[in-house]
């Protein structure tokens, strides 16, 4: 269940003394989640988002105090971004950048998604980031500070919903970049419930493409295969005693956060900040250096059923935690509003 107080009131309009943001995307539930209660949200809501459009931007320009970008979800494919941060630039519009993801997994590989990157980040007036270590790797290789900030909860758990013991649980359907063999993944993450005394599960979104060894696996009764809506998947995961993020590549995990909210212990690959995300994390051996190594998984699958089933976030922390957030937004959002930035062109404007 998503979490009903993660989304400010949406606004369309602008109010006397509030500072208006434009979210690209408009709304999900992290942009839900951290996006303070006295902003206004200037839309419009659909996708793909207007903002990203430089003509819609250079019209709209005097509608919005801050302008906010996360990228890391394939939102910048297809746009001329040179000239998008050059408009930015020229109309002295505040630019928030949040990294989600330093390498996108849609993507077959990183060279893409660093020019992406390198162009917004040489424009954004404040970077944000959700671990140490990302935000290491932002100063590395892009020459930028950011701030880092927790990834705020996402789901509240079922009372009605508890753990099976050695139930495992890894979402996965047709081959992608970030998994190219769903096949080998089943197998290791099988033969680690199996051994740990339990059972995998497949997650696969209703509707979506299977891949064909996984359904004939599930067929031979090696796993079990659950299609599930959307809004269904915390209580999917809130069932399993361990959760396997499946992916060879990607620097932080929205599913990873639903399972801390919901108490489901996850099972990480070595690639990217997982394990910065969450203490309860056991990691196995899956990154596009070194490839994907099965017997690693089966052997992280089958320690993390040894540990014992995890109790959901404290829901006050969790809450304190978010407000923190949103907080932090707030501010970040007063000092850029009340700033008067120079145009392209006038002194002082950066290349």
């Amino acid at each position: 269940m998503i979490d009903p107080d993660a989304r400010p009131g949406e606004q369309s309009a602008a109010a006397p003394g509030r500072i208006r943001v434009a979210s690209v995307p408009f709304g999900d539930p992290y942009v839900d989640a951290v996006l303070p209660a006295d902003v206004v949200r200037v839309g419009p809501s659909e996708g793909p988002s207007p903002w990203l459009d430089e003509d819609h931007l250079t019209a709209h320009a005097g509608e919005i105090d801050v302008l906010h970008l996360h990228s890391g979800q394939g939102l910048l494919e297809g746009h001329d971004l040179e000239g998008w941060t050059e408009v930015v630039r020229r109309l002295g519009v505040p630019l928030v950048v949040t990294v989600h993801q330093l390498r996108n997994p849609l993507q077959s590989s990183r060279r893409g998604h660093d020019d992406e990157l390198r162009t917004v980040l040489a424009t954004a007036e404040v970077v944000i980031t959700l671990t140490p270590s990302a935000a290491d790797e932002i100063a590395d290789r892009y020459g930028r500070t950011a701030i880092v900030l927790a990834h705020p909860s996402l789901a509240v758990p079922d009372p009605q919903l508890g753990a099976e013991r050695g139930l495992v649980g890894v979402r996965l359907g047709a081959a992608t970049a970030a998994v190219p063999d769903p096949v080998a993944v089943a197998r290791a993450a099988a033969s680690g419930a199996v051994s740990g005394g339990g059972r995998l599960r497949v997650l696969a979104a209703a509707g979506g493409e299977v891949h064909p060894g996984v359904r004939e696996m599930a067929d031979r009764g090696e796993l079990e295969l659950v299609h599930h809506e959307p809004h269904e998947l915390a209580g999917q995961l809130q069932q399993l005693h361990a959760a396997v993020l499946p992916e060879r590549c990607g620097t932080h995990s929205r599913d990873l956060e639903v399972c801390r909210d919901v108490g489901t212990r996850v099972v990480a690959p070595s690639c990217g900040f997982f394990a910065d995300q969450w203490s309860e994390v056991v990691t196995y051996a899956n990154d596009e250096v070194h490839g994907f190594d099965p017997v690693s998984l089966t052997a992280a699958v089958s320690a993390a059923l040894t540990r014992p089933i995890l109790r959901p976030a404290d829901r006050a922390w969790r809450e304190e935690q978010r407000e923190a957030v949103r907080r932090v937004h707030a501010e970040v959002y007063d000092q850029l509003a009340a700033l008067v930035l120079p145009t392209a062109g006038e002194p002082g404007a950066g290349a």
